[in-house]
C-alpha cells in the first residue's frame, strides 16, 4: 500500500475549505507567537545584556533596561495572546473538520452494498475509519505547530543574522536544509514499514473484534484456547512490525542528533571566535546560543514529527482505499420517479454470476401478480436467497431485467425500491436501543399505538411488557438480551409497521416454537392479504397454504404450482416433502 498524497487532499481539503478562516487563523496567531516568543524576544535580552557590559553611567544603563523591560512586558501579553487565540482557533478548525469527516465517513460507507460489508471484517472498518479523524487532529498538529514553528523560526533567525553574522546565518540556513532533507530519505525507508505496522494493527482489530462478536461460538465449542493461539499469532507478527519500524527510528534520532551534536559544537567554536576577534558583542553571542538551542528544539521536535506525520497519513490511506473503492451496487444518474403500486414481479431472462464466475442463474424467468403468495423450494445453493438478494438489488443481475409493475428497478433509486419492499430475513439483527425504536425504525413517524398494535400481531406484544421498562427496554448490541424467537417477532412487528406492497420472508419463522410459529402463521396470514409474498422455506409445512410454490435446482425452475397441484404430480415437490426430517428439508 502506497500514501497517495493528492489523494488524502482530495478527500481532506473540501472539508477544511469549509472554515478557512479559522484554519489560516491559526497559522496567523501563532506565527505572531512564536516570531515573540522566539525570535523579538532573545533581541530584547541581546540589548539588555549590550547595555549591561556597557562602559555607560549606570543611571543610563538602569533607564535602558526600563525601557527594554516595557518592551518585554509588550511581548510577553502579545505573544500569550496570539498562542492562545491560536489555540482556540485550532480547537474550533479541528473539532468542525473532525465532524465532518465523520459524517462524510459514515455517508461514503453506507453508499456500499451489503455484499461489500459481508466480505470485510466490521471491526476492521472501524477502526480504520477512526484513524481517519484521530489521524487528521494529529497532522493538522504537526503541520501548526512543528512545521509552521520551525519554518518561522528558522526564516526569522536566518533574516536577522543575515545584517549582523552572514556566515553563520547561512550557516544555520545550509544545515536546517541539509538536516530535513536527510529527514526525508529516513522517512521515504520508514514509510513501507509504517504501513506494514498499519495493516497488522487493522488485522489484530478485525480478528478481536470477530472474536467478541462470536463469543457464543467460542463458548459453545470451546476453543478458548485455539481463538488465543490464533490472537497470538497475529499480534505477534504485529509486534515484528511494529518493532521493525520502531528501530528504524530509533536509527533516525541516533542520525539526527548527531547532525545536532556536530552543528552545536561547531557554532560554538565559531561564537568565542567571533567575539574573540570582537566582531560580535556579548549580547550577539548570547543571542546566537539562543537561536540555535531554540532551532535544535524545533527542528528535533519536526524531525520526529514528520516520520509522525508520514505514518498518520500511512493511517489516513487505508480508509482513503475504501473511500477510492469502486461502489458496485450504483443509483441511476437520473433515477426514474416511483410508480410502483400492485407489486407486479417479473423476472425476465435474468442471468446472475458471483465474481469468479461462479453462475447461480441463467436465462431465469418468473411471474409473480399482484397480490400473489410464492414460496421459494430447493436445496442450499439452488438459487432462493439470490433471488430475494436480486429483487432487493443486493447484488446486480449480469443480464435480463427486474420489473415491478412495469418499472426497471434499475432505473430507481435503492431507497426508492426497498421502500416498496418489507423484508424479514432469517436471522434478524437489531439495534442496541429500545424495542420500541426497533419496530418503529421501518417508519420513523409511526405513533406509540401503531407500534403496539403490529407488536400484538406479531405476538410480541405479551413478552414485551414482561420487561419492568416495556417498550423502552434496551436490546443489547445486536439485540442480544432477546431470545431468537423474540428477535425474529420484534422483526415482524417492524416489516407488518412498514405495510409495503411486497413482503420477502427469508424463513421468517425458523426461530420460532411450535406453538408461536402458529400465531404468527395466522398474523401473516393477515399480512399478505393484496400482497405480494415470495417466501424461502426449509421448513415446508410454512408455505403449504401460498399460491404457488416454486421448485429450484441449481437456479432453474424445475416445477411449479400449488402444494397440492406439486403433490399430485409425484415430482420433484414430491420427494422434498416425503424426505422431510422434523418438518425441515434435508440438504
Amino acid at each position: 500500500m502506497k500514501v497517495n498524497f493528492s489523494r488524502i487532499l482530495h478527500y481532506l481539503w473540501p472539508h477544511m475549505k469549509k472554515h478557512w478562516v479559522s484554519f489560516l487563523l491559526i497559522f496567523l496567531s501563532y506565527g505572531v507567537g512564536i516570531t515573540l516568543d522566539g525570535l523579538i524576544k532573545p533581541l530584547v535580552f541581546k540589548s539588555i545584556i549590550d547595555s549591561f557590559s556597557s562602559p555607560l553611567a549606570r543611571d543610563i544603563i538602569l533607564n535602558q533596561a526600563l525601557h527594554y523591560f516595557f518592551i518585554m512586558c509588550i511581548i510577553v501579553v502579545t505573544h500569550n495572546f496570539g498562542f492562545r487565540t491560536g489555540d482556540y482557533a485550532a480547537s474550533y478548525f479541528e473539532s468542525k473538520v473532525m465532524k465532518r469527516l465523520y459524517d462524510f465517513t459514515f455517508e461514503k460507507l453506507l453508499q456500499h452494498s451489503y455484499h461489500f460489508f459481508s466480505n470485510n471484517f466490521s471491526g476492521s472498518i472501524i477502526a480504520k475509519s477512526r484513524r481517519l479523524t484521530r489521524s487528521f487532529e494529529t497532522l493538522i498538529d504537526i503541520l501548526s505547530f512543528q512545521i509552521w514553528f520551525s519554518f518561522v523560526t528558522l526564516l526569522g533567525i536566518v533574516f536577522i543574522l543575515s545584517s549582523r553574522v552572514p556566515a553563520l546565518a547561512y550557516a544555520f540556513l545550509g544545515w536546517a536544509v541539509f538536516y530535513v532533507l536527510v529527514t526525508f530519505l529516513f522517512i521515504k525507508k520508514k514509510t513501507p514499514l509504517d504501513v506494514e505496522e498499519a495493516s497488522a494493527d487493522s488485522l489484530v482489530t478485525g480478528r478481536f473484534s470477530d472474536a467478541i462478536l462470536n463469543i457464543l461460538n467460542i463458548k459453545i465449542f470451546s476453543s478458548d484456547k485455539k481463538e488465543e493461539s490464533h490472537f497470538k499469532l497475529v499480534t505477534d507478527d504485529e509486534e515484528k512490525k511494529r518493532r521493525r519500524a520502531w528501530y528504524f527510528g530509533n536509527f533516525q534520532n541516533i542520525a539526527q542528533s548527531a547532525m545536532m551534536g556536530v552543528l552545536q559544537i561547531a557554532v560554538l567554536y565559531y561564537n568565542i571566535y567571533f567575539w574573540y576577534e570582537g566582531k560580535i558583542s556579548l549580547g550577539m553571542f548570547v543571542l546566537i546560543q539562543t537561536y540555535m538551542f531554540n532551532l535544535f528544539d524545533i527542528l528535533w521536535g519536526l524531525g520526529r514529527s514528520l516520520t509522525k506525520a508520514m505514518k498518520v497519513m500511512t493511517d489516513m490511506q487505508e480508509v482513503i482505499n475504501i473511500f477510492d473503492t469502486p461502489v458496485d451496487i450504483v443509483d441511476p444518474k437520473g433515477p426514474e420517479r416511483l410508480k410502483i403500486g400492485q407489486g407486479h414481479v417479473v423476472f425476465k431472462d435474468v442471468s446472475f454470476s458471483y465474481k469468479g464466475g461462479n453462475s447461480v442463474l441463467q436465462n431465469f424467468n418468473l411471474d409473480i401478480s399482484p397480490g400473489e403468495r410464492i414460496g421459494l423450494v430447493g436445496h442450499s445453493g439452488a438459487g432462493k436467497s439470490t433471488i430475494t438478494k436480486l429483487l432487493l438489488r443486493f447484488v446486480d443481475i449480469s443480464g435480463g431485467s427486474i420489473l415491478i409493475d412495469g418499472q426497471n428497478i434499475k432505473n430507481i433509486t435503492q431507497n426508492d425500491l426497498r421502500s416498496v419492499i418489507s423484508f424479514v430475513p432469517q436471522e434478524s439483527i437489531l439495534f442496541h436501543r429500545t424495542i420500541r425504536e426497533n419496530i418503529a425504525y421501518s417508519r420513523p413517524g409511526a405513533t406509540d399505538e401503531e407500534v403496539e398494535a403490529v407488536a400484538k400481531k406479531s405476538f410480541a406484544h405479551d413478552f414485551i411488557m414482561k420487561f419492568p421498562k416495556g417498550y423502552d427496554t434496551l436490546v443489547g448490541e445486536r439485540g442480544i438480551k432477546l431470545s431468537g424467537g423474540e428477535r425474529q417477532r420484534i422483526a415482524i412487528a417492524r416489516a407488518m409497521l412498514k405495510n409495503a406492497p411486497i413482503l420477502v420472508l427469508d424463513e421468517a419463522t425458523s426461530s420460532l416454537d411450535s406453538v408461536s410459529e402458529k400465531y404468527i402463521q395466522d398474523a401473516f396470514d393477515e399480512l399478505m392479504k393484496g400482497k405480494t409474498t415470495v417466501v424461502i422455506a426449509h421448513r415446508l409445512s410454512t408455505i403449504s397454504k401460498m399460491d404457488k410454490i416454486v421448485v429450484l435446482e441449481s437456479g432453474n425452475i424445475v416445477e411449479m404450482g400449488s402444494h397440492k397441484e406439486l403433490l399430485e404430480k409425484g415430482g420433484v415437490y414430491a420427494g422434498l416433502w416425503g424426505h422431510q426430517s422434523g418438518g425441515f428439508l434435508e440438504e
